[in-house]
């Protein structure tokens, strides 16, 4: 990936804690690291304006700006570094919040060691440098700002065969709009087009900045994210719920937002290709909508 050190700037407050990142990251073999150390946001943005780095790590609990207010004005700074975030045991909640404002990636301090944190590292470079490359093959959905088909498949195999390398797992859920044609029909293709852009925000506002969301054509979503206890198929069908629920209930509505979901997960005993799980969540996601059919 590189032929020379990666310059790498940490934004971290706490001696000890810069210290310790510091020497971790020296342990590394994968990967030659130069680091660049700043103690505060207003600091960093001074070194920002200098130069550009490889990739930043951004403590989020620095003295002048915390939490999400520090990674935008990182990011308004860098906009194509990416950037990886470090948060305490009990402030794991930030570090989610930082990942919606567009982090690639969160690190908690206390359980730092060589391999999660090159992990981590890498991934947040090959996913950033991806990104970067979509927006250059317009693989970006107009009307959502999503990726289209090709710039989802392209971001979820690479996402598939590092997992396939580290052993984690992943879930891909098939999304599709429901009822979009009687939206067109009665209240015409651009008030079909603004639900479908409504759909796409819900998306954003229930998964993180760093799960892979698309628009595989038409009212056709996908969604690829990590397998987690909060990633369960549950956990997943409860925000989308919730979320349509609330959109659902404001007074000026003149339709009401509804989807089908199919979602499967990577099985350890079967490695199947983006493509095929996608086609196994669709089917799901036929079932379902069949049935709410069938209950109307």
């Amino acid at each position: 990936m590189f032929d020379r050190p990666i310059r790498l700037l940490l934004v971290e407050d706490n001696p000890g804690d810069a210290l310790l990142f510091t020497e971790t990251i020296k342990e590394t073999r994968a990967f030659q690291f130069e680091v660049a150390h700043r103690a505060c946001v207003d600091h960093a943005l001074a070194f920002l304006a200098q130069g550009t780095p490889d990739m930043i790590v951004l403590d989020l609990g620095l003295p002048d700006a915390g939490g999400v207010e520090a990674v935008r004005k990182v990011q308004l700074a860098a906009p194509a570094v990416p950037l990886v975030v470090l948060t305490g045991l009990d402030d794991e909640a930030s570090a989610i919040q930082a990942l919606h404002a567009g982090a690639q990636d969160y690190l908690i301090k206390g359980q730092l060691n060589t391999s999660l944190l090159v992990r981590a590292l890498r991934y947040a470079l090959e996913r950033h440098g991806l990104q970067m490359a979509l927006r250059k093959e317009s693989t970006i959905d107009e009307l959502t700002g999503l990726a289209n088909r090709r710039g989802f498949l392209m971001l979820a195999e690479q996402h598939a065969m590092l997992a396939r390398r580290t052993g984690e797992h992943f879930v891909v859920a098939f999304i599709d709009m429901d009822r979009l044609k009687p939206i067109n029909d009665t209240l015409g293709h651009q008030a079909g087009d603004a639900a479908i852009a409504e759909i796409a925000e819900v998306l954003r506002i229930c998964f993180r900045g760093s799960d892979i969301l698309g628009r595989l054509g038409g009212d056709e979503f996908a969604v690829l994210l990590p397998a987690t206890a909060e990633n369960s198929e549950t956990s997943i069908r409860q925000r989308l719920t919730e979320e349509l629920q609330t959109r659902n209930a404001r007074p000026e509505r003149r339709y009401a937002l509804c989807i089908s979901v199919g979602i499967v997960a990577t099985d350890p005993q079967h490695t199947l290709s983006v493509e095929e799980m996608l086609a196994q969540a669709d089917a799901l996601m036929y079932v379902e909508k069949q049935r709410g059919r069938a209950g109307r």
